[in-house]
């Protein structure tokens, strides 16, 4: 197992390229690897995230509970994504969201005030985290807009194009939601884009 947890930190600390022996060491040194079953939590709404977590094996699903009750998904998160719940991280408040595994999942964790710490002691840190922060924004931002300038289909087909590996992976219910779609909608779209 301990050679196994090495490899995956190896294979998170070659992300970094440019990061000195001395920035690899202090990031080396705080770095939490931990496992999680099937439907295990990394994190629950009104928590506050105190690590932000990178998914080295398996799916986790981010979700809400509506005004309904029903569990609406935001986003899925596979292998070599930041699994976070990122405006809240930074600030470090309670989280909406939950962010639950749909798979047994591998993640490594990095603190906060370690990340804090780090930005602060080398350059080269803080442009990566500029550089993450960048990319959870585009995410949210395209996600955001689908919403609001696709149709249902579009969206669906997007999905599929930009992640065929996770199609097989997630329910049909978990994509409904992610799609803001009804799951009988969905069937609909998939039936008539087969018959094509």
């Amino acid at each position: 197992m301990e050679q196994e947890f090495k490899v995956y930190i190896k294979s998170y600390l070659e992300q970094f390229p440019d990061l000195s022996s001395e920035e690899l060491t202090f990031i080396s040194s705080y770095l939490i690897i931990e496992k999680y079953g099937k439907k295990e939590f990394l994190f629950k709404s009104g928590e506050v995230q105190k690590e932000v977590g990178f998914v080295c094996k398996g799916l986790l699903r981010r979700y809400y509970v509506n005004e309904k009750g029903n569990k609406i998904t935001t986003g899925f998160i596979n292998e070599n994504n930041y699994a976070t719940d990122y405006p809240a991280f930074i600030r470090q408040k309670p989280s909406k969201y939950f962010i639950e595994c749909l798979e047994p999942s591998v993640i490594i964790k990095l603190p906060y005030d370690k990340i804090q710490e780090g930005y602060r002691k080398f350059k080269t840190s803080e442009r990566y985290g500029r550089l993450i922060a960048e990319y959870v924004l585009t995410v949210q931002t395209d996600r955001v807009e689908s919403l609001l300038f696709e149709t249902a289909e579009e969206r669906y087909l997007n999905f599929i194009d930009q992640n065929p590996d996770l199609v097989n992976r997630i329910s049909l219910t978990h994509l409904a939601t992610y799609l803001g779609i009804e799951r009988q909608s969905l069937s609909r779209i998939r039936s008539k884009i087969a018959k094509k």
